[in-house]
């Protein structure tokens, strides 16, 4: 399970913007970020698998899987007005048994 608590954020132009996503998984999980423009579907903004925990992503956003405190926290160092959208974080936890 994700959690996000930052349900809305307003911040001026060209401030930094962090967006906060702590995640539950018994399995090694594969974090996705996901953004929703307006009158728009939901666009992939980047995804962490494994190795180096800092993920780049589209338009200059990228997060970090921080696996000691189970969050995967979306940044990006100046917003601009088009940013203005729903942000989604979620989880892949999938367990293969051989």
């Amino acid at each position: 399970s994700v959690t996000q608590p930052d349900v809305h954020v307003t911040i001026s132009e060209e401030a930094s913007l962090q967006l906060r996503c702590k995640y539950s998984s018994s399995v090694p999980p594969s974090l996705f970020w996901y953004v929703q423009y307006p009158q728009q579907g939901l666009q992939l903004l980047l995804r962490y698998y494994s190795g180096d925990p800092v993920v780049q992503g589209e338009n200059s956003f990228e997060a970090e899987f921080n696996k000691s405190e189970s969050s995967f926290h979306l940044r990006k160092a100046s917003v601009h007005w088009s940013d203005s959208a729903v942000y989604f974080c979620a989880l892949s936890a999938q367990c293969l048994s051989l």
